[in-house]
């Protein structure tokens, strides 16, 4: 027998003296509500109401057991309220800096749908690294290479004016080719200021003659946007910042360059629960829905805290 039911059909029908009006205020056939009655009557070994006329009355040992069915009732739904209020617990997760709003927004309508209840904290890549350690947060977005990665975002190089071949040769850039007489430079931003893809880009730079200074890193995207609008100078972005800010954009001919991003969390219950939300992060990254995702028992323990350290 569930207890509470019972106990709260009892509640309903002694608040409105009728098994009709009762079960309908609890939500229930009065058939069900009767029967919910009787099996307590039955646990209890005695009757709750006189049904010995056309009014439902208490009994004196219904009027007795009335408070206590109460209380019952609303212990339950307060275990009931918070038990909502804990599986609605922040889920806090660093996620880059570079997100659209417009994306994290649907990332995080994406998690009331699935009862997870998102707290985003935009951070750049050192910094989503360290809250992920230290536990500021419950999981974080991290930057790790691309070969490795649940998302991959490919890199190109994004400029004011159209590129005048299908791919952009970095030696196109040396002082001098096309009567250039000022040094073009290719501007990484924040988020793409990590050893596996600034060193090979500078390590390429450097083997077709660009001068070290032709690889910048910038201060903020904001900063290595104006720049690219204003100059002729090259933004290393994905193809979806390149048209956020107005930009053409082009694949580099090489090396090949992709964003590369995981998942790392202090609990893998925390990662469990990440789960259903794997391609709407994606899309908020910018990834290609046809991105390689790492699903094995080994990705998933490599994507815990300090495995991309």
């Amino acid at each position: 027998m569930d207890v509470v039911a019972a106990c709260r059909a009892f509640v309903a029908v002694s608040g409105h003296g009728s098994f009709t009006a009762g079960a309908s205020a609890a939500g229930i056939p009065q058939s069900v509500a009767s029967r919910r009655i009787a099996a307590l009557e039955e646990h209890f070994g005695a009757r709750l109401f006189d049904r010995s006329s056309r009014a439902v009355r208490l009994t004196p040992f219904g009027r007795d057991m009335l408070p206590t069915a109460r209380r019952l009732v609303d212990l339950a739904d307060a275990m009931a309220h918070d038990a909502e209020r804990a599986q609605l617990r922040p889920l806090r997760m660093a996620v880059p800096d570079i997100c659209a709003p417009r994306r994290l927004a649907a990332l995080v309508a994406a998690g009331r749908r699935q009862r997870i209840h998102l707290e985003l904290r935009p951070a750049g890549p050192e910094e989503r690294a360290r809250l992920c350690r230290t536990l500021e947060v419950r999981a974080g977005i991290v930057a790790v290479p691309a070969a490795t990665a649940s998302w991959r975002v490919p890199l190109g190089l994004a400029g004011k004016s159209p590129s005048p071949a299908s791919t952009v040769f970095l030696e196109t850039l040396r002082t001098g080719r096309s009567g250039a007489r000022t040094r073009r430079r290719v501007l990484i931003q924040p988020e793409d200021d990590v050893p596996h893809l600034r060193d090979p880009l500078a390590r390429s730079g450097h083997s077709v003659g660009l001068h070290p200074a032709q690889v910048a890193v910038t201060p903020s995207l904001v900063e290595a946007a104006a720049e690219a609008l204003t100059s002729a100078d090259l933004l290393l972005c994905s193809r979806h910042q390149a048209e956020e800010f107005g930009l053409h954009w082009c694949p580099l001919a090489g090396p090949a360059l992709e964003r590369g991003y995981d998942i790392s969390a202090g609990a893998r219950e925390d990662l469990d629960q990440l789960e259903p939300l794997h391609s709407e992060i994606g899309r908020s990254l910018g990834a290609p829905a046809r991105g390689a995702r790492a699903t094995s028992s080994e990705a998933a323990d490599l994507r815990r805290t300090g495995s991309a350290s």
